[in-house]
């Protein structure tokens, strides 16, 4: 039986979290710490609030992470310069270049991956994902806001079919 699109969305999911924990093995780095890299590398620095807000976790958790990624070199905590009762959590030098690094292993990866598709078919193939995430992202948040008894899943998160021929990306880490 052929594998259903989600199925394939599934295990590229699948593919690219396997991709970083072989990146990240034997680092403090875990994904949600490299998430939390990311925010900060976009967002420049925050408070830890502002923080857990973006990150989408509890204040208690966004504590943890900074603790975890301060404790490993990755960030520091200054002071606010119009908030004397709050901290600005900001990338360290050593994560400046770590999450360069990281910028141009994907920039790598989105060519390497964008040259497996024929070259006429790749604006329609980025069209496509486009809307895909778009969609999916409305259904999400269309279920989150539904009350819990009426809240059916998305999806159920089953792990998607390994295809033999789909090869593990070997560049790049995932955010």
């Amino acid at each position: 039986m052929e594998p259903l699109f989600v199925d394939r969305l599934l295990q590229i999911a699948d593919l690219f979290q396997r991709d970083m924990a072989r990146a990240f093995a034997g680092t403090d780095l875990t994904p949600t710490r490299v998430h939390l890299l990311w925010v900060l590398q976009h967002a420049g620095p925050s408070t830890q609030q502002s923080l857990a807000t973006l990150c989408e976790v509890t204040p208690r958790n966004i504590t943890a992470l900074v603790d975890a990624l301060e404790h490993s070199g990755h960030v520091r905590r200054t002071p606010h310069p119009s908030d004397r009762r709050a901290v600005l959590v900001e990338l360290t030098p050593t994560a400046v270049e770590t999450m360069a690094q990281m910028q141009a292993e994907h920039t790598h990866l989105n060519e390497t991956l964008l040259n497996a598709i024929a070259p006429d078919d790749r604006a329609a193939v980025v069209r496509g994902l486009t809307a895909v995430a778009a969609h999916l992202e409305s259904l999400v948040t269309t279920a989150a806001s539904a009350p819990a008894s009426a809240a059916a899943p998305v999806s159920c998160a089953a792990p998607a079919p390994a295809a033999a021929t789909t090869p593990t990306p070997t560049q790049g880490r995932t955010p």
